[in-house]
């Protein structure tokens, strides 16, 4: 569940360390900065239980009591398979000595030795002056001497281990005894010595460690980084397994601008349901006036309630509007300016579903109030009517209340029938359909505004669309594709009401795209659905290699308005939409374009759009140029470009970094550079960026124009914790690696 970790460097003030071990992530280590493959074994070597083979050149039987064997000796288990030079077996097999390059191996390793003494009545192995590798992992050391015994386990006398290849142990451990307790999942390492190039660089004279794949309970991996919000900061997670289906991670964080924080995360799952409660709280800011205490939760949970019904719970808080920027978290942005609160009941079956839910919001700063559905049932149900016709029922009701007194509440009630009638074939498909929109309103608190205490709205809508699918193979630079062509047409009716005497509860206008052409609704919610008698145009193309990969999209798409809007909100000046574009394209197997864009064709200007163009030669090997524009977002102008960039600068080193600029206002947004040395056996990275600082002012208000900067170090020794990891330094920072296509 936590990545695995073993943190021996910076435990060197702990007398006594137990480290976690968790599966979520695999621990087998990327060969391909590793010289030698891990070691393997098949068990169909073995004899059937109970029986031995000896194979050998020459053999001598003493008194039918000792058999001594020499030349290319192979002893065979039903264990394990023993190579040596010569070999004694005694006591009618129950004792066997071999010696002289002395190989053992087994499921779990493989041994050179001078010596191997087996002791089958006592169940005891015993080698001397050893190497060993782990089968199926690339890890190998030494020990002086080893003891397999059934009743006390296993035992290790002066040993090391890494992995690291043999001859280029970059770092080490040694011990001077490593126990492993039959019927334990914990491992006892004494005495025990870190070094690092062959430097000693910290002793702890006990550690436990796991030797299963199961979760163990112990310290994970540190994070250690630097800023100008926290400071130096150190989190130390602790991880808890409490139970199989239980665990906690305990998180202590230190940050020497603001103090000590702890954080808290415990999950659970059962059969028929899962869920995480999690606690951030720091007491006593101190780099805040007053010294406030500051906390952060959330809790989830999952689970089915009888058959077919879903329980689903999402609530969080936060002490401040600032919390995110100056503590940063998991599972929301810096940018974020609300924090949604849902608790729900749904119920599925084939044809209908049932969702009662009720959304509520904490807002950060000075942003608008959002409305709360307190509740909100909504009930949908869907079936085939006399063989060729399609019928569905949406019907909701919800109450909508708001934390400012002044502010309109209403409770809602809706339905809508339609009846469908679709015809879909190869070559193509149309499909009528007609729908009655009916929807009341009981409105609270309206006093000296537009709005009515009672309203009632029926609105009747029809729809007709059509496609079609034309296919035919062609050539393209010289290679064979199957090319598509598949216009669409949709006639879209909608009558008119006047709905001003309706507040906004839960609408908003919506960002249209070539697929949002044929939507015909041009808002969230309910509260304004806006008349419409248009006809819309669209043709998407694509180019399909002989693996039906798509290597080329093309699609356009246009709205023609017949009549004018008479919905307010909803009214154009033009007599047709923006034309929408979208285009994919992969140049070959490394170049990748996406373009999308809406163009007013009766002023050619721009209103909306975003361009990427990357070169990809493999996972570590990218570069990535994007812009986005929006001429206007709530009254602002976006325009912004971004380049992103990873590429090794030999085997070892890799470098990553991304810049996001503001064309508008000609400043950086966000700058990320990270540098990562890995080999096969550790990596080190470091990461520094400097971002946009938006924290909110007394007033609610957010400032624009400070910046944070920080600088972070992480350490990684493959085998004892996490692999390193390229993509998460992609991943990292306000923004992101983000692919700017998308093909099927």
């Amino acid at each position: 569940m936590k990545n695995t970790c073993a943190l021996l460097v910076f435990a060197t003030l702990l007398p006594i360390v137990a480290f976690a071990q968790d599966t979520s992530t695999s621990l087998a280590t990327p060969l391909a900065f590793c010289s030698a493959e891990p070691v393997s074994f098949s068990s169909s070597r073995l004899m059937e239980k109970g029986h031995i083979k000896v194979e050998a050149n020459r053999t001598e039987i003493v008194e039918n009591k000792v058999a001594l064997f020499s030349g290319n000796v192979d002893i065979t288990s039903d264990t394990a398979v023993i190579s040596a030079s010569q070999a004694q077996v005694n006591s009618g097999g129950k004792d066997v000595i071999a010696k002289g390059d002395v190989t053992y191996q087994d499921s779990a390793l493989k041994v050179q030795s001078d010596t191997v003494s087996l002791r089958s009545e006592e169940e005891r192995l015993e080698m001397t002056n050893t190497k060993y590798e782990l089968t199926g992992f690339v890890g190998q050391g030494a020990a002086k001497d080893i003891v397999l015994d059934t009743d006390t386990g296993i035992i290790l006398k002066e040993v090391s281990f890494t992995t690291c290849p043999e001859g280029d142990e970059d770092w080490l451990i040694r011990a001077s005894e490593i126990s492993l307790e039959k019927g334990t999942a914990w491992g006892q390492a004494k005495h025990t010595r870190f070094y690092i190039a062959d430097v000693p660089v910290f002793y702890l004279p006990y550690f436990a460690f796991p030797v299963s794949n199961e979760r163990q309970t112990g310290l994970l991996f540190p994070e250690l980084t630097s800023s100008s919000r926290t400071g130096v900061d150190y989190t130390q997670p602790f991880y808890w397994n409490i139970a199989p289906n239980y665990d906690m991670t305990i998180s202590p964080r230190l940050m020497t601008r603001r103090g000590v924080q702890l954080n808290t995360e415990f999950r659970y799952l059962t059969e028929k349901s899962e869920g995480m409660a999690y606690v951030e709280y720091l007491p006593s800011d101190s780099d805040i006036d007053g010294n406030p205490d500051r906390y952060f939760y959330r809790l989830q949970h999952q689970g089915l309630v009888g058959d077919n019904w879903l329980l689903n719970i999402d609530f969080n808080g936060l002490s401040d509007d600032n919390y995110l920027l100056d503590l940063g978290s998991d599972y929301y942005s810096r940018s974020d300016t609300h924090l949604y609160r849902s608790v729900g009941l749904s119920y599925y079956d084939e044809n209908l579903s049932v969702n009662v839910e009720v959304k509520d919001f904490e807002v950060l700063g000075d942003t608008a109030d959002s409305y709360r559905a307190v509740p909100q049932v909504k009930v949908n149900y869907r079936t085939e009517m006399w063989r060729y016709f399609e019928f569905s029922l949406d019907s909701e009701i919800a109450h909508f209340d708001n934390t400012l007194d002044t502010a309109p509440t209403a409770t809602r009630f809706h339905i809508a029938p339609t009846l469908a009638l679709p015809l879909r074939a190869a070559w193509g498909e149309v499909v009528a359909e007609t729908s009655l929109f009916q929807t009341v309103y009981k409105q609270d608190n309206v006093d000296g505004t537009a709005l009515e205490e009672d309203v009632e709205r029926s609105l009747g809508q029809a729809r007709l669309y059509g496609a079609l699918y034309f296919e035919r193979d062609t050539s393209w630079f010289n290679d064979e594709f199957s090319m598509t062509f598949e216009p669409k047409v949709q006639y879209l009716y909608t009558s008119f009401e006047d709905q001003t005497a309706i507040g906004l509860y839960d609408s908003t206008a919506l960002l249209t795209d070539v697929e949002g052409l044929f939507r015909g609704q041009e808002f969230t919610g309910l509260d304004r659905i806006n008349d419409n008698n248009q006809i819309t145009l669209g043709a998407t193309t694509r180019m399909l290699d002989k693996n039906n990969r798509e290597q080329f999209v093309l699609s356009v798409g246009q709205i023609f308005y017949l009549e004018n809007n008479k919905v307010i909100a909803a009214t154009k000046d033009q007599d047709r939409s923006a034309l929408a574009a979208e285009i994919d394209w992969r140049f070959d197997q490394n170049w990748y374009f996406h373009s999308d864009v809406q163009v007013t064709t009766d002023t050619d200007k721009v209103d909306l759009s975003s361009v990427g163009i990357e070169y990809r030669k493999d996972a570590s090997r990218f570069l990535q140029l994007s812009h986005r524009y929006v001429r206007n977002l709530s009254g602002e102008t976006i325009d912004q470009i971004g380049i992103s960039a990873s590429w090794p600068i030999n085997k070892n080193w890799q470098w990553v970094g991304r810049t996001y600029r503001d064309l508008e206002r000609n400043r950086s947004v966000e700058t990320y550079a990270g540098l990562q040395y890995e080999s096969c056996c550790w990596a080190v990275r470091f990461v520094a960026q400097r971002t946009l600082n938006n924290r909110f002012n007394d007033n609610g208000e957010q400032t624009t124009d400070d910046f944070d900067s920080g600088i972070s170090l992480q350490f990684i020794f493959k085998g004892i914790g996490s692999m390193a990891s390229r993509r998460s330094m992609l991943e990292d920072g306000m923004f992101g690696y983000r692919q700017p296509y998308s093909l099927n």
